[in-house]
């Protein structure tokens, strides 16, 4: 049974999410681009490595596959996408498996990128673990993945399929990106005072050395303007932003990402 899920800091702004087993004192890490890290909590905690999680090829995920699975006897789940190296398992849509007793499904989650996938961690009724969500860098709190290779389209669906997991759902994304995202969803949507009282909340976190992660499938949906397209002030902004009426949701998707990535 997963006893905890800890973050570990990586580079500027990743966490490497741990899930450890305390009884069996097994441990699983989610996309480790830095090995260093991992192995040190492994040898802090005196843990034994079962398995890595990958959500997608990028580098500040995947960086840390080689040394660890070269000290490690572990099993590496990923995308079926043969650029990434030492993959063991290669896993897609609706495919489950174990992981500490508990079962893990996986989603497909097109947008951020065309291989990217999520690992949905079932609710446990015997520990009274909600359902937990690994998304890599698809949702983000209060913000979403920038478009590098997939539509507007795809990433609309992704994004759906995951507020679909149900409210209380605990989200795990791979980056410390709350408050900058907030700012830019209170000047998408001024007048939702939500998102104004969670920007609140999560200055006084950062300033206080704190994570603001994990999330909630409820708290992104009230206030992260991405799953909110919809919404007539953001349909607003994003028009005002475009210069024109726009024909639907994904078009606001679109404008509203497209003002993101140069906010």
């Amino acid at each position: 049974m997963i006893s905890q899920i800890k973050a570990l800091p990586a580079f500027d702004d990743n966490y490497i999410w741990s899930l450890w087993d305390e009884d069996n004192k097994t441990l699983c890490v989610v996309d480790p681009g830095d090995p260093a890290p991992v192995i040190k909590f492994i040898e802090d905690e005196q843990l034994t490595l079962d398995s890595i999680l990958i959500t997608h090829h990028h580098p500040d995920h995947t960086g840390g596959i080689a040394e660890l699975t070269a000290r490690y006897a572990c099993k590496v789940y990923g995308p079926h996408n043969p650029g990434i190296a030492g993959i063991t398992e290669r896993v897609a849509e609706n495919d489950e498996f174990t992981l500490m007793g508990e079962r893990v499904r996986v989603l497909e989650v097109p947008g951020h990128t065309l291989d990217h996938i999520a690992y949905v961690v079932s609710q446990n009724t015997e520990s009274g673990a909600p359902t937990r969500l690994f998304c890599g860098d698809t949702l983000f709190a209060a913000g979403c993945g920038r478009l590098f290779e997939g539509t507007p389209a795809q990433m609309c669906s992704s994004l759906a399929k995951l507020t679909n997991l149900g409210k209380e759902t605990l989200v795990y994304c791979t980056h410390e990106y709350t408050l900058a995202n907030l700012r830019f969803a209170a000047a998408c949507e001024p007048g939702n005072l939500a998102t104004h009282l969670r920007a609140t909340q999560v200055a006084k976190q950062r300033e206080n050395g704190h994570i603001t992660l994990p999330t909630t499938i409820a708290l992104e949906l009230a206030t992260n303007p991405f799953l909110r397209c919809t919404n007539q002030q953001v349909i607003d902004s994003a028009e005002s932003f475009a210069g024109g009426a726009l024909a639907d949701e994904i078009a606001t998707f679109a404008a509203i990402r497209a003002w993101k990535d140069e906010f």
